[in-house]
C-alpha cells in the first residue's frame, strides 16, 4: 500500500478529519484478551478504587492506537506511519453502563519533512482533558 495523500497536498496546519472513538467495559476486555494485558485497572473496579483509580482505565497503550487511527484513515496506509510516540498524561475513566467513555482525537500537519514526510501533532481528549502529550507521528505521504 501507499499513502493516498500527496506530499505536495498539504502544508503546515492540514487539519485531518477528527474522529471520537468510544470505549466500554466490553472493549477493555477485548483489548485485554488480544494484548494479554490483565491488569485489573483494566477490568476490575473493586481494584482499580482500591489502588486509588477513579474507577476502571483504558489501557494506556489502547488508547494510544485508537489516536493513530485518526493518522492511518487519513493516509489510507497504516505502514505510512514511520514514527509514533506520546506521553500518558491523564487516564481514561471507563464507567460501568452503556454511555462508555469517548475518546476526541483531532491532528495536524505540524512540520514538513525531507523525503515526503511530514509531521503530525494529535490532540487526543476525555472529559475536555488532554490524556496524551506530545502526541506525534512521522508519516510518509506519496
Amino acid at each position: 500500500m501507499t499513502a493516498k495523500i500527496a506530499y505536495g497536498d498539504v502544508e503546515v496546519g492540514t487539519e485531518l478529519p477528527a474522529q471520537n472513538f468510544l470505549v466500554t467495559r466490553a472493549t477493555l476486555v477485548q483489548y485485554a484478551g488480544a494484548s494479554g494485558d490483565f491488569n485489573p485497572i483494566h477490568w476490575n473496579e473493586k481494584f482499580a478504587k482500591e489502588v486509588g483509580l477513579p474507577d476502571v482505565i483504558a489501557h494506556g497503550m489502547f488508547t494510544m492506537a485508537e489516536a493513530i487511527r485518526v493518522v492511518t484513515d487519513w493516509t489510507g496506509d497504516p505502514a505510512a506511519v514511520v514514527e509514533y510516540g506520546v506521553r500518558f498524561t491523564k487516564p481514561v475513566v471507563v464507567p460501568n453502563d452503556d454511555q462508555g467513555a469517548t475518546i476526541e482525537v483531532s491532528g495536524k500537519v505540524a512540520a514538513l519533512l525531507d523525503d515526503n514526510k511530514v509531521r503530525v501533532d494529535l490532540t487526543v481528549v476525555f472529559e475536555g482533558r488532554k490524556v496524551l502529550g506530545m502526541s506525534r507521528a512521522v508519516v510518509q505521504l506519496a
